[in-house]
C-alpha cells in the first residue's frame, strides 16, 4: 500500500471542481436568486429551484422540520449533493477515456 487514500475534503474539492458541477451550481444559484426576487404572495416561482435540485432536495425537505429556512437549506444542500454526483460522473467518464493500466 502506498499510503492513505485522498482525504474526504480533497475528494469533495475534486468533484466540485469539475466544469459540469460548476455549471450546475451556477445555474441553481441563478435560479434560486431569480425565484427569491420574483416570489410574491401566491407565486410559484420558488418551486422551480426545487425541481432543479430534485431528488436530493426532496429527501432533505422531508427530513428537515418545516419552515422557510429549512426549505432553502434543503435546496442548497440538494444542489451540492447533486453537484457532487455530477462531478463524480464527469470524472469517471473522463477516466474512461484513459483507463489506468497499472491496476
Amino acid at each position: 500500500m502506498t499510503g492513505p487514500g485522498p482525504s474526504v475534503l480533497r475528494g469533495v474539492r475534486r468533484t466540485l471542481g469539475t466544469l459540469a458541477a460548476r455549471i450546475y451550481l451556477t445555474g441553481c444559484a441563478l435560479l434560486l436568486g431569480w425565484a427569491l426576487v420574483a416570489a410574491s404572495e401566491g407565486s410559484m416561482a420558488i418551486v422551480l429551484p426545487l425541481f432543479a435540485t430534485l431528488p436530493a432536495s426532496l429527501v432533505l425537505l422531508l427530513l428537515l422540520p418545516e419552515g422557510d429556512t429549512a426549505f432553502l437549506l434543503s435546496m442548497v444542500l440538494g444542489a451540492l449533493a447533486n453537484a457532487m454526483i455530477i462531478g463524480w460522473c464527469a470524472r469517471a467518464l473522463r477516466r474512461g477515456k484513459n483507463p489506468d493500466t497499472a491496476s
